[in-house]
């Protein structure tokens, strides 16, 4: 079997790749048989020659290739007819945008794996850049700080070359008697909690964070039953929460009272409550100042994320008075981080973890016979139709949603 690097070529350029030269090496060791095969790329944040060197074919035609691994979606007109992909299609919520991607990977009879749909039997995902986006989403709340404050000036991230360095450049600034919430349990908020550890900030208990003063920055991680609570005041689990999140209301308020800085690295499940609405922003009690949120839903949970912002401007300003955007040095400005895009400003360090957690999860499947079923849970289309796992995408394939 021959499987194909591919080059990116979605803009803006996404230098992240799926396997490193390294990975890539280990890959054919693990699995001689395996025919290996690189597309030549000029953005990619491994050059050409690192490949070569490392024994591997670097080409500009992919055609022999069986298998083609790509990070984000693929341009319609460089998709190869009959062959299986594995790429962020960006479809499986029915993404507007990206209908007529999946239309012609259909027509082009494609075998489409997402790295979304990658999962375990119990749909944990296996595959993904959610630790980078969490490590980066800290580190530029912190320089977001530092830009609204003046107190201390942080690099971008995306000129630095690794999650040490950007550690590095952490643990030179010098920070108020802050009190930081982080909100998750899953690999972005403890991709943000590697951060903060490594920055030595005190990790308190909730009820040492909504009780106690401190005289030096503290941080709480906080899960689903901290900020939310059931109507009918029963304690359950967190399970109860994801199966009936319609019997709760957000108990964020408590938090918000006695926050200065907040990362949001947690998933937002349909249903759920807001955390905090435009209203609570305007309340007396609401006393965040700088948001960083990874999880960036639009119009959502976090209600100062009104829009996405990128890595060229990564910053806005959130008045709660007016719900408008401002400047983010206004006097009564939240100051938002809201990047959709995080894991593309630390790519190579993105691209290592990307290419480790693949070989282990994914690439055994291929030579086992897919013994666990992982290629045949993630499969989204075969021979020009949606598997049945994914026929709810019917009418959106078909412009009826």
């Amino acid at each position: 079997m021959k499987f194909g690097i591919i080059k990116e070529r979605k803009n803006p350029p996404d230098r992240r790749v799926v396997f490193s030269p390294q990975k890539l090496k280990e890959f054919h060791e693990q699995f001689p048989k395996a025919i290996l095969k690189v597309e030549s790329s000029d953005i990619r944040v491994f050059s050409d020659d690192s490949y070569k060197s490392e024994g591997i074919q670097v080409s500009e035609k992919m055609d022999d290739c069986d298998v083609l691994f790509g990070v984000k979606e693929v341009p319609v007109d460089n998709l190869i007819p009959n062959k299986k992909y594995f790429f962020f299609s960006h479809t499986i919520k029915k993404q507007p945008y990206n209908r007529d991607l999946l239309k012609a990977i259909l027509d082009k009879k494609i075998e489409l794996f997402d790295h979304e749909t990658i999962v375990k039997e119990n749909g944990a995902r296996l595959i993904g850049f959610g630790r980078y986006a969490g490590i980066v989403g800290a580190y530029n709340g912190f320089r977001a700080i530092g830009l609204k404050s003046g107190a201390f000036q942080l690099p971008k991230a995306e000129i630095l070359d690794s999650q040490q360095e950007l550690i590095e450049q952490l643990q030179n600034i010098a920070l108020s008697n802050i009190k930081i919430l982080l909100t998750g349990n899953g690999k972005v908020a403890y991709g943000a909690k590697e951060m903060l550890d490594a920055m030595n900030i005190l990790e308190v208990t909730t009820e040492e964070y909504l009780n106690n003063t401190y005289q030096e920055p503290v941080y709480c991680l906080v899960d689903v039953l901290d900020y939310n609570k059931r109507k009918d005041g029963k304690v359950i689990d967190n399970s109860d929460f994801y199966n009936h999140p319609e019997k709760y209301e957000s108990n964020f308020m408590r938090f918000a009272k006695v926050t200065d800085f907040f990362i949001a690295g947690h998933f937002y499940g349909d249903g759920a409550p807001y955390l905090f609405t435009r209203e609570d922003a305007k309340s007396a009690d609401f006393n965040i100042k700088f948001v960083a949120d990874i999880s960036c839903d639009i119009d959502g949970p976090v209600a100062s994320t009104i829009r996405p912002s990128t890595i060229a401007e990564p910053i806005y300003g959130y008045n709660p008075t007016t719900e408008t955007e401002v400047n983010f040095k206004d006097d009564n400005a939240i100051v938002v981080m809201a990047v959709d895009n995080l894991p593309c400003e630390l790519p190579k360090d993105a691209s290592e973890g990307f290419g480790e957690m693949f070989l282990e999860n994914v690439i055994p499947a291929f030579f086992n016979n897919d013994k666990d079923g992982v290629l045949e849970r993630a499969k989204m289309t075969e021979n020009g139709k949606l598997t049945e796992r994914f026929s709810y995408l019917q009418d959106y394939v078909d412009g009826r949603e």
